[in-house]
């Protein structure tokens, strides 16, 4: 089995379950660190020549990290692409267990057992928090409706304001978020890298949680320790 991942997370979840299938992967499959696979460019600008002249068996894709066009030209090449949809944390699990048949692992690994169990036996949240969750700024962009990152916060205690709105990823005016008055500003380091000298100063007056964006928006291994990670930085910030 020759695998070609254009999702990060996916390339970890395959990298760790089906040793020396995965042949290729894109320039931010940044795990397992030292990964040696021949990169194929970006998730959103992907090599669709460099991905077929390594021949896979299988490329796998998400709806909404990899563009349709480059999808539908690796198919109209003759590749097999499997294209994933994630929006909630079930879904994750059932998406990674296809992923993983698919590249024809047989036995379930060890860390999708731990992770689904981790999440499975979460404690209810004793409190409740409110946020904004910022994941890009010029111009300001933040979580909306159906988001996976937003379902992992809601099982956390922390419930984002903008989970109804009309798009996935609204464009906000800065004045808007900071009106809101969220108990928190959630600030992950990806796909912008917040830091602790870029994005808090926007929120003057406003409690800021700076997050892992791998632990906030990776499916994959990261998710066994997900609620452990998110919930310290979470809890390190009170209102």
């Amino acid at each position: 089995m020759r695998v070609v991942s254009l999702v990060p997370s996916l390339t970890e979840a395959v990298a760790r379950s089906a040793p020396g299938a995965l042949v290729g992967a894109t320039d931010w499959c940044t795990h397992p660190p030292g990964l040696d696979v021949v990169r194929v460019g970006g998730t959103k600008n992907p090599e669709t020549d460099r991905i077929l002249s390594l021949a896979p068996d299988l490329v796998i894709a998400n709806e909404e990290e990899n563009r349709a066009p480059d999808l539908a030209a690796l198919r109209a090449a003759g590749a097999e692409v499997l294209v994933t949809e994630i929006r909630d944390v079930p879904q994750a699990f059932r998406e990674l267990a296809r992923v993983l048949d698919a590249c024809g692992v047989t036995a379930r690994p060890r860390w999708l057992d731990e992770a689904e169990r981790t999440w499975s036996s979460l404690p209810e949240p004793g409190t409740r928090r409110t946020a904004v969750v910022p994941i890009w700024r010029r111009p300001w962009m933040v979580l909306g409706r159906d988001t996976f990152a937003g379902d992992v916060l809601a099982r956390l205690g922390v419930d984002h304001l903008h989970a109804t709105h009309p798009d996935r990823y609204p464009r906000v005016p800065l004045e808007e978020l900071r009106a809101s008055a969220p108990d928190v500003v959630v600030l992950p380091d990806e796909p912008y890298r917040f830091t602790a000298d870029d994005g808090p100063e926007a929120f003057p007056g406003l409690p800021c949680a700076l997050v892992s964006g791998r632990h906030l928006t990776w499916y994959g291994p990261s998710l066994a320790e997900a609620p452990r990670v998110l919930g310290e930085a979470l809890r390190a910030v009170r209102p």
